[in-house]
């Protein structure tokens, strides 16, 4: 009997460490719209809400969640790919919407989102730690055409996890983050001479070009290769370009830059392009790199 009781104790101590950790999931990463989840088995936050409060649900569903599971959205910035339900989700659902003052009078004037933010409003400053639920959220500057573009810093039970998207130029912020992150998800949006060929109109190939536009698979490799650290063992690569890119181009390139430092994808590092459209998996991040 006590041996009984010894084991069951046994199990469900590390039933509980595996429901406490830490997991991450990408509903959608591209320009038709951006949503992830973080947390653990029980609850946790949605970082962006760039596709529809029924597909969110769905994929929360799929998780064996619901809203009632979610403690509030974080937004980017106010680009409809990024913000398309937080409308539904702040009014309808009662989930708080967390952002910057500058970002939150953004969505106020975004004609994407239909359902305007009233009584869901949580303000934070930019570059001011705060918590929810246990996990410390730090906020940095990205450079984009918005009104502004943070990203995320997240630390959780000796976990640090950090989103980087929409990046038009490179700063010293983002450089600090990944040299101090274990995991990662950071835009390579496009192959560049893909997108100087492809059929874009010019305007709109000078936009993504620009200081402030999105972040090239080339930009996103040396930004790795310079800061990579042996703490560092999950990327994901995020919002790729639908015409001007492609998972394999996105990879093969990143992967080049890392073999230069003698680092090699699947063996020293787990890197993975996310799906624009299609669910990831559910992946759990601790102190080991992921195998697939």
């Amino acid at each position: 009997m006590r041996i009984r009781i010894f084991f069951c104790t046994f199990a469900r101590f590390f039933d509980s460490m595996e429901e406490n950790g830490l997991i991450f999931r990408s509903f959608a990463s591209g320009s038709s719209g951006n949503c992830y989840y973080l947390g653990t088995r029980q609850r946790g936050i949605l970082i962006d809400a760039g596709i529809s409060a029924r597909q969110i649900q769905k994929c929360l569903r799929e998780m064996n969640m619901d809203f009632h599971n979610i403690m509030g959205v974080l937004v980017t910035h106010d680009h409809a790919d990024h913000i398309r339900a937080v409308g539904t989700l702040g009014e309808r659902v009662k989930l708080p919407i967390y952002t910057t003052a500058e970002i939150h009078e953004g969505i106020d004037r975004n004609y994407g989102v239909r359902e305007k933010l009233r009584t869901s409003r949580r303000y934070f400053n930019k570059g001011e730690e705060w918590e929810l639920f246990g996990m410390k959220i730090n906020t940095f500057g990205i450079e984009h055409d918005s009104t502004d573009c943070l990203g995320y810093c997240i630390d959780y039970m000796g976990q640090r996890f950090v989103l980087m998207t929409d990046c038009g130029s490179v700063n010293e912020e983002m450089e600090a983050y990944i040299r101090t992150a274990n995991h990662l998800v950071i835009e390579a949006n496009h192959d560049e001479h893909m997108l100087l060929n492809g059929p874009y109109p010019t305007y709109l190939k000078e936009r993504i070009l620009s200081p402030r536009g999105h972040q090239s698979n080339d930009v996103c490799g040396e930004l790795l290769e310079r800061n990579w650290h042996p703490e560092l063992r999950n990327v994901w690569l995020c919002h790729l370009s639908l015409e001007n890119n492609d998972p394999e181009v996105a990879y093969d390139t990143v992967r080049s830059y890392l073999e230069e430092i003698e680092i090699i994808p699947g063996q020293d590092i787990f890197l993975k392009p996310l799906d624009r459209t299609t669910p990831s998996p559910v992946y759990e991040l601790n102190d080991k790199m992921i195998k697939e």
